[in-house]
């Protein structure tokens, strides 16, 4: 090693205690060489023994820091990762010693976002070897997204709390905050989607899909169903397949342009839509629907454009019921407002996966609006639009232009200021013709 390299690793070892003492520390070691010297100058011994022991007691403390070989873990659980809008998570921290030596204070500090509360902090006695400790904090927000909690700091001090030696770990969990889902009510849908008139998209469930026409036999399958062809072909004994559930599919619309929303925060309309959107993703999915949420963010998926994206499996009963319905969630909680080419993309990515029932949400809706949306109405898909609520004293759109989509066959609602979602959506086909409705 050179002597350059010397100094500096000199330097270096001198520092790092330093670096290491608190305020406490600091003043202490402050005091004690204002001791020192001044006993240097008028001679008294007493109080230079004073003095060195200030000066040393502090930098010696960081020394025993530093070189403590304290090994200490960590593991976080958020529960639960997915809350509403509102709705308290509990965070859970186990913090365990799994070094050979005791550990004295540690300080404990969490990072986490300002919309989720303050940064929590903790004081941990001194933990045994071996011994862990938990630490339980709620989040809660008022703003929807994806937020990052972690990681997690620790500071160990000494008795005196003249040093400390800062550890932090690279552990991290995500918390998804979804819109506010409201209950909705059974509405009329347009009577094509009756029964199997063959109007409506269905698709096989994916939970126990068999071959498309024959499987493998089964003990306890009916002899009846025998498929003798099959069976000699494949060698082996084969049926005819069961008919599997019909799944009803529904593609959501989010109108997200900027100039098409007014106000900001949770009061504007674009919270509103969203908050629709979900309410009907929820609301659909108990009802047997598979839900989607036409075009995602390119940075998010790249393969959700062109309709690439395939149906999360959803509706029906049990724990995958609202599969479908907590991925739109998902998608929904991360959503912003973007430029005047999203609803186009939109459409696109909705007539890729044409059919079935399109629930848009829509703010403001001029008449080159109506010409991209009718682009979706077709023999076998059913339209609903949600407009949502203008500011007082203004309209979203002249009456004309809704009467202009209504005319292409769609089915338009607009919300009342002040009106609450579920009286909204109540209204969905109340203009069409008793004969032409059903219960969904």
């Amino acid at each position: 090693m050179t002597l350059r390299g010397r100094r500096r690793a000199l330097t270096r070892a001198l520092s790092e205690p330093l670096h290491r003492l608190t305020p406490r520390g600091r003043a202490v070691l402050a005091a004690g060489l204002t001791a020192s010297l001044s006993a240097l100058a008028i001679g008294h011994r007493d109080l230079l023994r004073v003095g060195l022991l200030l000066t040393v007691l502090p930098v010696l403390t960081s020394l025993v820091l530093g070189r403590g070989r304290y090994r200490l873990t960590c593991s976080r659980q958020v529960s639960p990762r997915r809350v509403a809008v509102g709705e308290p998570a509990q965070v859970d921290l186990v913090v365990t010693n799994v070094s050979g030596s005791r550990c004295g204070l540690v300080l404990a500090q969490e990072q986490v976002p300002y919309v989720l509360g303050s940064r929590p902090r903790f004081v941990l006695p001194g933990l045994e070897p071996g011994e862990r400790r938990t630490i339980s904090y709620p989040v809660r927000s008022d703003v929807r997204g994806r937020y990052s909690i972690g990681p997690l700091s620790l500071s160990l001090s000494d008795p005196f709390d003249f040093g400390e030696h800062r550890r932090s770990f690279n552990l991290r969990d995500d918390l998804v905050v979804t819109p506010a889902v409201m209950p909705l009510a059974p509405v009329a849908l347009e009577g094509d989607w009756r029964g199997n008139s063959g109007t409506r998209p269905r698709t096989l469930a994916i939970s126990g899909a068999d071959d498309a026409t024959t499987r493998e036999y089964r003990q306890g399958d009916d002899l009846r169903r025998v498929h003798w062809r099959s069976t000699a072909h494949r060698g082996q004994l084969m049926v005819r397949r069961e008919e599997q559930p019909a799944q009803s599919r529904a593609t959501l619309v989010l109108d997200r342009r900027r100039r098409a929303h007014h106000d900001d925060g949770g009061r504007s309309s674009l919270e509103w839509a969203v908050t629709a959107l979900a309410s009907v993703a929820m609301h659909l999915s108990e009802r047997g629907y598979a839900v989607r949420l036409a075009f995602e963010d390119d940075a998010r998926d790249d393969n959700a454009r062109g309709g690439a994206r395939t149906w999360a499996s959803g509706g029906g009963t049990g724990a995958g019921a609202h599969e479908s319905a907590f991925v739109v969630l998902d998608q929904l909680a991360t959503i912003d407002a973007g430029g005047e080419i999203e609803l186009v993309r939109a459409v696109d990515d909705a007539l890729a996966n044409s059919g079935g029932l399109v629930v848009a949400a829509l703010g403001q809706v001029t008449a080159a609006d109506v010409a991209v949306l009718a682009r979706l109405r077709g023999p076998r898909t059913s339209c609903v639009a949600l407009c949502a609520p203008a500011p007082s004293g203004q309209r979203p759109a002249e009456p004309r232009v809704l009467d202009f989509l209504r005319a292409t066959g769609w089915d338009v609602v607009l919300a009342d200021p002040g009106e609450p979602l579920a009286a909204t959506w109540s209204r969905v086909g109340s203009l069409r013709p008793r004969a032409m409705r059903v219960q969904a």
